[in-house]
């Protein structure tokens, strides 16, 4: 708790004062960076919740329910207004991420939410294409990035959109280039090949702080949906493979409810096809030969 309270004075982030017993231990995020509480009506959607309920009103997914109602921020994860500026209006928070999302009025008058990268200020100008210049929230092909450009929101397919690098304080670096492909150090620390024609954005994702929040009671996941999960040691045998055993039992192998194991057991597929695309696991083994 000292470490974490010592990283708190240089960052973004706010102590509560113990003046009730959900924030004695509360760590929250000051915010600093937000300028609006206010999104733009245009760019949001209605999202409903499914209370972890299937098509035939059966609970498939336990934990799931309750929550304030939000609705959805349309990110543009593929950036493909090209060669068209864009001014920084807005930097705003959105329940449905952990990264902070900027409002960006285009030159056209089109207006388009993107994932914020730290360092981003409102008036600043950002802009996507094939020659721009590899400065901060500018969107690129990772053949004109130089090496050790740090960049997130990354296409694994040309013209898909962002899939890598995209939660809050993650970026990975470009580390290499090869004929048909980028080799990029993955935030695990896994190096991996991504087609060199894909897009990236340079900058790491805004709100590096949010590992370091502390909700400080129950009732703060509940606002965020998610319900009490009790452990598996607390159940029967025939509820839970951890369950069940006299007194206190420890449960054995941590493992799932459904047996699945916790530790050391390798649940990627085998022969996947992009295995030939990693060069090195985050641990320093597997080579792609």
């Amino acid at each position: 708790m000292a470490r974490k309270a010592a990283k708190i004075a240089n960052m973004a982030l706010r102590k509560y004062k113990p003046i009730t017993a959900g924030t004695r231990w509360r760590i929250g995020n000051a915010y600093a960076e937000i300028t609006t509480d206010t999104p733009e009506k245009s760019l949001l959607e209605s999202k409903k919740g499914s209370g972890g309920r299937n098509s035939s009103g059966r609970r498939a997914m336990r934990y799931i329910g309750g929550g304030n109602k939000n609705a959805y921020r349309i990110i543009d994860f593929k950036r493909d207004k090209k060669e068209i500026p864009a001014k920084v209006a807005t930097i705003e928070y959105d329940p449905n991420r952990t990264a902070f999302i900027a409002l960006l009025n285009y030159a056209d008058g089109e207006k388009r939410y993107i994932l914020c990268p730290q360092g981003l200020q409102v008036g600043m100008t950002v802009v996507s294409g094939e020659a721009v210049a590899p400065e901060l929230g500018n969107t690129l092909q990772l053949k004109n990035m130089p090496l050790g450009t740090v960049v997130h929101n990354i296409e694994m397919q040309p013209g898909q959109g962002g899939k890598i690098a995209r939660s809050a304080g993650s970026s990975a670096q470009l580390s290499n280039k090869e004929e048909k492909y980028a080799v990029l150090k993955m935030p695990s620390g896994e190096l991996r090949k991504v087609l060199i024609n894909c897009h990236a954005t340079v900058g790491v994702v805004s709100n590096s702080d949010h590992q370091l929040q502390s909700m400080g009671k129950a009732g703060r996941n509940r606002w965020k949906g998610i319900k009490p999960r009790n452990r598996g040691v607390a159940m029967n045998p025939v509820d839970h493979p951890m369950g069940g055993g006299e007194g206190k039992a420890s449960g054995g192998q941590p493992r799932s409810r459904n047996g699945q194991y916790s530790r050391g057991l390798k649940t990627r597929t085998k022969g996947k096809g992009s295995d030939k695309l990693i060069i090195q696991r985050k641990n320093g083994s597997k080579l792609a030969k």
